[in-house]
């Protein structure tokens, strides 16, 4: 499973270190996004809906998490 906390970022979108995630990620490997800007979040979801990709959202009452696997 490959990790991305964005939670900590604040110089760029936190959908670059995302979408960058995906690109190198391999067939079959899970990725879980943690974040904390509800925008971003809302604009990652609508992307993996988009691409027909099955997501689950977890949310903590600090950040949200979403977990998916790459086709």
């Amino acid at each position: 499973m490959i990790t991305i906390n964005t939670c900590e970022v604040t110089a760029y979108s936190p959908l670059i270190p995302a979408i960058k995630a995906m690109y190198q990620a391999k067939p079959g490997e899970t990725i879980e996004l943690i974040m904390n800007q509800q925008q971003a979040f809302k604009d990652m979801k609508e992307f993996l809906s988009e691409q027909k990709i099955g997501f689950r959202e977890i949310y903590d009452g600090r950040s949200m998490t979403l977990q998916f696997t790459m086709k």
